[in-house]
């Protein structure tokens, strides 16, 4: 079951790295990326690499989702204005 509360959800490991690495790698991207393009690039291409292909990252200030991810494997957060949202699918 996801944790939630009204600034994330999440849904992954509590004993892995994941966390830990999404909340850092995104404080990196945006601090370093003005286009939000760039901030989810960043921030999928981290975790393609560190935990395997098939991640998704959608990044921006107003957006909606409803999508299917693996279990275990999803994120939705807020590093400052800047919601994230990180998944695997596939």
């Amino acid at each position: 079951m996801a944790e939630e509360n009204l600034d994330q959800i999440i849904d992954m490991p509590e004993q892995s790295d994941m966390i830990n690495d999404a909340r850092t790698q995104a404080r990196y991207a945006v601090e370093h990326f003005k286009v939000e393009s760039q901030i989810s690039n960043y921030i999928k291409k981290f975790f393609d690499e560190k935990y395997g292909p098939n991640w998704h990252c959608v990044v921006g200030k107003h957006f909606n989702s409803y999508s299917s991810y693996e279990s275990k494997r999803y994120m939705f957060f807020y590093e400052g204005q800047m919601a994230i949202l990180l998944y695997k699918m596939g």
